[in-house]
C-alpha cells in the first residue's frame, strides 16, 4: 500500500503470541521470531486500544506429538474437527515459555486473549478454536469497543497471525497484516498464507504506512 494509514479511536493493534517458545531459545522457534519486539513496540506507541493473544496450553495438550503414542513432531493426525499439526510441546501454562518475551512492552494493552487451553483442542486464531466455532471472547470485546480496523502483528505468520487476520475478515472487521512486525516459519506456507488472506480482502502492509 502507498498510502498512509492514520490511526483512530476504532482501530485496534492486535499482537499475537509474542511468547518465548516462539522464540529462538524456546521450543517451537520461530527463525528471528524476537526481532519483532522491537517493532511491535514502536508501533503500539501510535495506538489507544491493544489486546495481546496468549497460547495457553495445559500439559498433555491433544496437539502435542508427545500426546499420540508414535507421531513426531510436524506430522499431522485427524481431530474431530479436522486436520492437526502435532507440535512439540510449547507455552504450556505457567512455565516461562509461555511468558511474553520480557522485551515486549504489555503494559498499554487492555486484553489478553487466552487460547488452546481446552487439552482436546488447538487453537490458532485469536477469535475462534481449530472447530471455527468456539469464541475465545475477542469478537464480543472488539464490538463493545467499536473496533472497525485490526491491525496484526506477532508470531506466525502462516499459523496464529494469519488464521486471526482471516478470522478477523469473517467478522467484517477491515485487516491489516504488518508484515514487517511479524515472524515467518518461510517456506510454502508463507505464500499460501498471503494467498489466503488476498482472496479474503485482509490488506499486507509495513509499519511506515501507518500514521
Amino acid at each position: 500500500m502507498s498510502d498512509t494509514i492514520e490511526i483512530g479511536q476504532n482501530d485496534l493493534l492486535l499482537i499475537i503470541d509474542v511468547q518465548n517458545d516462539f522464540c529462538p531459545t524456546g521450543t517451537l522457534p520461530v527463525p528471528e521470531g524476537d526481532k519483532v519486539v522491537p517493532p511491535i513496540n514502536e508501533l503500539s506507541k501510535k495506538f489507544s486500544q491493544s489486546a495481546i493473544s496468549q497460547d495457553w496450553h495445559p500439559q498433555c495438550h491433544s496437539s502435542f506429538a508427545s500426546s499420540h503414542e508414535g507421531k513426531q513432531p510436524f506430522k499431522t493426525t485427524e481431530m474431530p474437527y479436522g486436520t492437526q499439526v502435532l507440535w512439540p510441546d510449547h507455552c504450556i501454562n505457567g512455565t516461562t515459555g509461555a511468558d511474553f518475551h520480557s522485551d515486549l512492552e504489555t503494559t498499554a494493552v487492555q486484553m489478553i486473549v487466552r487460547k488452546g487451553f481446552r487439552p482436546e483442542i488447538d487453537s490458532y486464531s485469536a477469535f475462534y478454536e481449530n472447530d471455527k466455532t468456539t469464541p475465545t471472547g475477542l469478537s464480543g470485546y472488539l464490538s463493545a469497543r467499536c473496533i472497525k480496523r485490526i491491525f496484526v502483528v506477532g508470531l506466525v505468520y502462516e499459523f496464529c497471525v494469519g488464521f486471526s487476520a482471516l478470522d478477523g475478515r469473517k467478522e467484517g472487521l477491515d485487516v491489516f497484516v504488518v508484515q514487517d512486525c511479524t515472524g515467518t516459519f518461510g517456506g510454502d506456507g508463507e505464500q499460501a498464507m498471503t494467498d489466503e488472506l488476498t482472496k479474503a480482502g485482509a490488506k499486507i502492509i509495513q509499519a511506515a504506512d501507518i500514521k
